[in-house]
């Protein structure tokens, strides 16, 4: 899906390593001083593919916010764009890892826009959207919150142990460590059907408890957390397709 998270369309591990005068020239392009826009001669066309997951990423939060602050709230396209631009992201996610192996360069600044871009898109977008329809406590907003900061663990762990994952004969690594943050397409699909059926706002879900206390929850939130721990977990070992 990413060429750093351990997603499975292609991550960067899968790809030779660069040539040592490739990445020297990257490193000088990064750091040279000349030029204000000199750091987009660092990038290839797979780290372009991954500005465009981020991109997505970031509509699909202006999109939530837009919800939030439209007139009519019977009118769900803002919110149905919030939930679409995610898929749309995970497909510039596939392509970014498929057009870096065909190409065969990979980037000194690609492997951290990867996790980046994934991050925005499959972390910090659906938890936008899932406070945009309607999961607006105080507590609701901690656990999200915790939700979140488990894909930042997830994506921070994977820069620093894929090269320690045991690897195939094309030096592509076994499993996945915990789930790949982009699995929250699935959280997404499922919030696409709570607005199609009208479950939103007070109409969420298993409803609210605690109502009117500092304890005021939406139940429903609860899968946020559990994704969340599933993507940092460290004994679940999910073997690459």
């Amino acid at each position: 899906m990413s060429r750093r998270n351990g997603a499975p369309s292609g991550p960067k591990d899968a790809l030779p390593p660069p040539k040592d005068q490739t990445q020297d020239k990257q490193a000088r392009l990064l750091s040279t001083e000349a030029g204000h826009f000199s750091m987009i001669r660092a990038l290839h066309l797979a780290d372009f593919i991954t500005e465009l997951n981020g991109f997505c990423g970031v509509m699909s939060v202006f999109s939530s916010l837009r919800y939030c602050v439209q007139a009519d709230p019977t009118n769900h396209t803002n919110l149905y764009l919030a939930l679409g631009f995610i898929p749309l992201g995970l497909f510039f996610d596939f392509m970014d890892g498929k057009v870096a192996r065909w190409r065969k360069k990979a980037s000194l600044m690609g492997q951290e826009l990867d996790s980046l871009a994934d991050l925005v898109s499959f972390g910090v977008s659906p938890a936008a959207a899932a406070f945009s329809l309607g999961l607006r406590t105080p507590l609701d907003h901690l656990l999200l919150a915790v939700f979140v900061l488990c894909g930042l663990t997830r994506l921070a762990r994977f820069n620093v142990t894929v090269a320690m994952l045991p690897k195939d004969a094309t030096g592509k690594s076994q499993y996945f460590e915990g789930t790949p943050i982009p699995t929250s397409i699935g959280l997404v699909t499922l919030m696409a059907y709570w607005i199609h059926n009208g479950w939103i706002m007070e109409n969420v879900p298993f409803g609210v408890l605690a109502p009117g206390t500092i304890f005021e929850v939406h139940p429903v939130v609860g899968l946020f957390v559990v994704h969340g721990c599933l993507m940092i977990s460290k004994t679940l070992h999910i073997p690459k397709p």
